[in-house]
């Protein structure tokens, strides 16, 4: 963890977005007094470099900077894409590095909290649009919405003449277009977040012998436990089932392999159509549904870094990149030559910048260019 702080600083202090405390604190950190010209650091020397820092600031942290927790849907530090392919980069930025695009009169905003709710009886509410407070009652079931952009679901009481069956048989959905997410709390205290272009649908009460859901696209769960009412996720590919725990379900149409991630207890993934095929996760472990089911060991934090406001990398395609890129702020991608698909980049970009700066910071590599008309970003050589 202390390294993970340590890196978003030191990516932040590299992108030129400090603040002047922090600036000063990473400089006295690690940076001698040089010549009027700033030092250029290669890639041969990287690694050294970061590992010092990471080990210098690591220790710091626990003494002189006040580090504010993780919020969900912060607008995290920018960090630096730290790429693959040989990047090298200068300590001090210039304002506009020589090859890198100004996207000044064309950039694109990130995505908000916004999202549409289907109740019951087929109406529709538009989330964003809706005021704070009590939005809708079914079978005694309050729904609110919070300052905060969450949607709550409270069980008040058994209303007359309502049976459980009945009650468990009216569904909800909520789903996210392409820059949108949105956080539910289900009906039994189970939280959710659904990321950009997903949808959940889910009893307005749980009842019977277990809770089931059905999702489509990513979303993490934080599920309340319950022995006797083992929690369901129907995704595509697969069947996740726990009794309570954390994990993080990818399951896009668009991609070929639906993971999942466990964060903390144990679930059980079976594939949907060879019921003889399934897994027991352990935390730190990927399940990766592709005709079979492969378990991985993966960082965690990394995986569910999309939910507390970052885009994080690790030796992914530019392809797998820009499919995100889509989703999150809404555009559409097109490569001018396919064989850009295939460039791998690690790092790890702030979800809340404007695009043009995760476009820059893959420019520094000169590996890959950008141009945007309208909502159409193309990559170029």
């Amino acid at each position: 963890m202390e390294n993970e702080r340590a890196r978003k600083l030191i990516a932040k202090y590299l992108a030129g977005n400090c603040t002047p405390e922090e600036r000063s604190i990473v400089e006295s950190w690690y940076l001698k007094e040089t010549a009027d010209e700033p030092e250029e650091i290669e890639e041969p020397s990287y690694a050294a470099l970061q590992q010092e820092l990471w080990n210098n600031i690591s220790k710091q942290n626990k003494r002189k900077y006040p580090f504010r927790p993780k919020i969900y849907w912060s607008a995290a530090a920018v960090a630096m894409l730290l790429l693959s392919a040989g990047l090298y980069f200068r300590v001090y930025h210039p304002a506009k590095p020589d090859g890198v695009s100004d996207f000044t009169s064309v950039d694109i905003g990130p995505g908000t909290s916004k999202a549409l709710l289907t109740l019951a009886d087929g109406s529709k509410i538009v989330l964003d649009d809706s005021i704070n407070g009590q939005i809708a009652k079914q079978s005694g079931c309050l729904v609110t919405k919070t300052a905060d952009g969450q949607l709550v679901y409270t069980i008040q009481s058994n209303p007359g003449g309502t049976t459980d069956l009945k009650a468990q048989s009216l569904f909800n959905t909520i789903e996210t277009p392409k820059g949108g997410q949105y956080q539910v709390n289900l009906p039994d205290g189970t939280k959710v977040w659904l990321n950009a272009a997903s949808s959940l649908s889910f009893p307005v009460r749980f009842s019977g012998l277990q809770r089931k859901v059905v999702l489509k696209g990513e979303a993490y769960f934080e599920v309340e436990k319950n022995k006797k009412m083992p929690f369901i996720v129907d995704s595509k590919q697969q069947k996740i089932e726990v009794l309570g725990t954390h994990f993080n379900i990818s399951a896009y149409d668009n991609e070929r392999a639906t993971k999942t991630t466990l964060a903390e207890g144990s679930v059980r993934v079976s594939m949907t159509d060879n019921n003889q095929q399934e897994q027991i996760l352990k935390p730190g472990q990927q399940s990766v549904v592709d005709k079979k089911i492969k378990v991985i060991p993966v960082d965690v934090e990394e995986e569910l870094a999309w939910k507390d406001g970052l885009f994080t990398f690790n030796n992914e395609t530019l392809e797998n990149i820009m499919q995100k890129v889509e989703r999150w702020y809404d555009v559409k991608v097109d490569f001018q030559d396919p064989a850009l698909k295939e460039k791998h980049f690690s790092g790890t970009v702030s979800r809340f910048d404007r695009v043009s700066q995760l476009l820059k910071t893959l420019e520094l590599t000169g590996s890959v260019h950008f141009k945007i008309e309208g909502r159409r970003i193309i990559t170029v050589k």
